[in-house]
């Protein structure tokens, strides 16, 4: 017969800390939202239209467009317009983490979580057009219109399992993170170079610069008002508003400009 031996199994206590990390962009940031008109046609799909119908309509609408790619707080007391998704740096820190010898990305996705509710952007949107290819076997070209920050800032806390991991892994993840992976469209992890960006500190000149000047009224002019981010954003998009008054369409138009005989201009 054999005896059973009760053994007392120790359960390590877990310790977590917070730490607070500043970020500034090195690259400018492509925002790119899931329009509410692409979830409204899951969920409700439009009715097709027929060859006229879709004659006199716009297939683009790109102040509409631009708008619909920003992600907006909704709180009216919210330092900054615009916020970024929570689980972003969280999922870039653990794709890092693939690239960087030490831990691996599961590990790291457990131990670590971003525990800020709303991770609040600074910087001032614009607009940027460029040609795009759909996915899928027929890779059709097309134009979008997207949100792009030339300079943007933000802060974010992380709280971390401080008996597991250290203070000093997880820095050194999200600066690689920074670097290797990015935020945004065309970004490091996709292959583009945007949206890659650097820790600072709280009294960092870039870091306070746009904090402090880039923030919720600014950005709001900037939602209203945007500015072409590039001469090809600009020259494509001033012939595409000219181009629609004579077809006589009428697509969102930014509130500083109208459409003139002779052509586009700012309005007084």
């Amino acid at each position: 017969m054999v005896n059973k031996i009760d053994t007392d199994v120790e359960v390590m206590e877990l310790h977590t800390r917070r730490l607070t990390f500043n970020i500034v962009g090195e690259t400018p940031l492509i925002m790119n939202r899931f329009s509410e008109k692409a979830r409204q046609e899951m969920l409700l799909p439009a009715l097709k239209k027929n060859r006229a119908e879709k004659a006199s309509s716009l297939k683009h609408d790109p102040i509409a467009e631009f708008r619909g790619g920003l992600y907006l707080c909704r709180d009216e007391n919210a330092p900054a317009a615009i916020h970024i998704p929570t689980n972003a740096f969280h999922k870039a820190v653990g794709q890092a983490a693939i690239d960087i010898p030490g831990q691996a990305k599961s590990v790291m996705l457990r131990l670590t979580s971003v525990t800020t509710g709303t991770v609040h952007l600074y910087g001032l949107p614009q607009l940027f057009c460029r040609m795009v290819r759909s996915g899928g076997m027929s890779a059709v070209p097309d134009i979008r219109t997207r949100p792009i920050f030339a300079e943007w800032a933000c802060t974010l806390e992380f709280s971390i399992v401080s008996n597991l991991v250290k203070e000093n892994q997880v820095a050194n993840l999200l600066a690689a993170a920074g670097t290797i992976v990015g935020m945004g469209d065309w970004r490091p992890q996709k292959g583009g170079a945007y949206g890659r960006f650097r820790l600072a500190s709280a009294d960092d000149a870039d870091f306070k610069r746009i904090v402090e000047g880039q923030g919720r009224a600014a950005q709001l002019g900037e939602i209203d008002s945007p500015q072409f981010h590039d001469d090809e954003t600009e020259e494509l998009l001033t012939w595409f508003f000219e181009e629609a008054a004579r077809r006589e369409m009428h697509p969102t138009m930014p509130m500083h400009l109208r459409i003139l005989d002779g052509g586009l201009n700012a309005a007084e």
